[in-house]
C-alpha cells in the first residue's frame, strides 16, 4: 500500500454509540464505545426513542474521544465511514447526520456501510481473510450465512425467516426472569445444567440454509406455561441448556454443511451471539474435526463497535465507492454486493 489509509468509523445502529479510527482496514488506532445497556435493562430490551436520545447526547463526545485516543486531527483522515443500515431508523439518523456534518466540515469523502458487512469485517481486524470464505453472522437482529469469493462480494445463502437467534435468546431470558441482555445469562446457566429439556430442532425444508427460531421460542414459552399450570417446579438451568442446545445444534450443522458445499478455505463468525461460549465451542470442535480453518474475533469485536465499520468502509473506499450529502438512514438496507 503506497499510502496509509485512516478511516473514522461511526456506529449508531442500535444501542451503542461508537467511533473508531482504523489504519489500512486492519489496525485499530482507537475504538470508543458508549454503551446504553443500563438505560434499557429495566425495560427488558432496547427502547428506540431512548436509544436515539442517548445517541444525540453522546455522538460528538465519542467522535472527539476517538480522535483524541488516536492522537489525530481530522486533516489526517482519509475518509469517514458510517453505518447506513440496517437498524433502528432514529438511531441510524443520528450517526449518518453526524458523519455527514463531520465529512462536510473537514472536506472528507463519506462511505455508507452495511451493518452486517461491518460485523464480517471485524474479523479482518484480528486476522486476514482467506477467500472463498463463509461468514456466519449471528446477532440480536440477524442470523445469516454469507458466502464471499472476494473482498466486497456478498452472497447471502441463508437467513432467518422470523426471530434472529439473539432476539430469541432475549425473549427466552425474559421468560426465565433473567436480566437484559439475556444471551450471556442463558449461556452461563446452560453450563450449570445436568438434565437439559429436550426442545425441538427446526431444520426447515431439505437443503435450506435458512433459520427459524420462532417455533423454538414458542416451545420454551409453552413448556414454562404448562409447568406453571401443573404447579411443577422448573429448573431454569435445564430450560436454558435445552434452548441453547437446540440453537447450537442447528446453527453448527447448517454452517458445516454450507462450508462443505461451497468448498470454502475459511469459516468466520461475527455478531454478538458469536460470543456465546456454547456456540463457539461447538463450531470450533466441528471445524477442527473437518480440518477447515475457523475463526471468531475477540469478544470485544463481536458486539457492535465502530472499528468494524471503519474496516469495512476501508474496503469500500479502496474500491472507489462513495456516499454523498443525500445519504440517509436505511433501516431495511439490503446486503447488496459492492461489486
Amino acid at each position: 500500500m503506497s499510502e496509509d489509509i485512516y478511516v473514522l468509523g461511526i456506529e449508531t445502529s442500535c444501542d451503542e454509540t461508537a467511533a473508531s479510527v482504523v489504519k489500512n482496514g486492519i489496525e485499530i488506532i482507537s475504538n470508543v464505545v458508549a454503551s446504553q445497556i443500563e438505560s434499557h435493562k429495566r425495560f427488558g430490551g432496547v427502547v428506540p426513542e431512548i436509544a436515539s436520545r442517548h445517541h444525540v447526547e453522546q455522538i460528538t463526545l465519542v467522535i472527539e474521544e476517538a480522535l483524541k485516543e488516536a492522537d489525530m486531527v481530522p486533516a489526517q483522515l482519509s475518509a469517514v465511514a458510517v453505518t447506513e443500515g440496517p437498524g433502528l431508523v432514529g438511531a441510524l439518523l443520528i450517526g449518518v447526520n453526524a458523519a455527514k456534518a463531520f465529512a462536510f466540515a473537514h472536506q472528507l469523502p463519506i462511505v455508507g456501510v452495511h451493518h452486517i458487512a461491518g460485523h464480517i469485517y471485524a474479523n479482518r481486524l484480528a486476522q486476514e481473510m482467506q477467500f472463498p470464505l463463509l461468514a456466519l453472522v449471528i446477532s440480536g437482529g440477524h442470523t445469516e450465512l454469507v458466502y464471499m469469493n472476494e473482498h466486497g462480494h456478498f452472497d447471502v445463502i441463508g437467513e432467518t425467516r422470523d426471530d434472529a437467534a439473539g432476539e430469541a435468546y432475549d425473549k427466552v431470558a425474559r421468560t426465565l426472569n433473567l436480566p437484559y441482555p439475556g444471551g450471556p445469562h442463558i449461556d452461563r446457566l446452560a453450563h450449570e445444567s445436568n438434565k437439559p429439556v429436550d426442545f425441538p430442532r427446526v431444520w426447515l425444508e431439505e437443503g435450506s440454509y435458512d433459520f427459524s427460531f420462532s417455533g423454538l421460542k414458542s416451545s420454551v414459552l409453552n413448556y414454562m406455561h404448562n409447568a406453571a399450570q401443573r404447579g411443577d417446579q422448573v429448573e431454569p438451568a435445564d430450560v436454558a441448556a435445552g434452548f441453547q442446545n437446540s440453537v447450537v445444534e442447528v446453527v453448527t450443522a447448517k454452517t458445516l454443511r454450507a462450508a462443505e458445499q461451497y468448498k470454502v478455505k475459511q469459516v468466520i463468525a461475527a455478531g454478538g451471539v458469536a460470543a456465546n461460549k456454547g456456540l463457539r465451542a461447538s463450531l470450533e470442535k466441528a471445524f477442527a474435526e473437518k480440518g477447515t480453518p475457523f475463526f471468531i474475533p475477540p469478544l470485544s469485536l463481536c458486539t457492535d463497535n465502530a472499528a468494524m465499520i471503519a474496516a469495512a468502509g476501508t474496503i469500500m473506499y479502496e474500491k472507489g465507492i462513495r456516499g454523498n450529502m443525500a445519504m440517509n438512514g436505511r433501516p431495511g438496507m439490503e446486503m447488496d454486493s459492492w461489486i
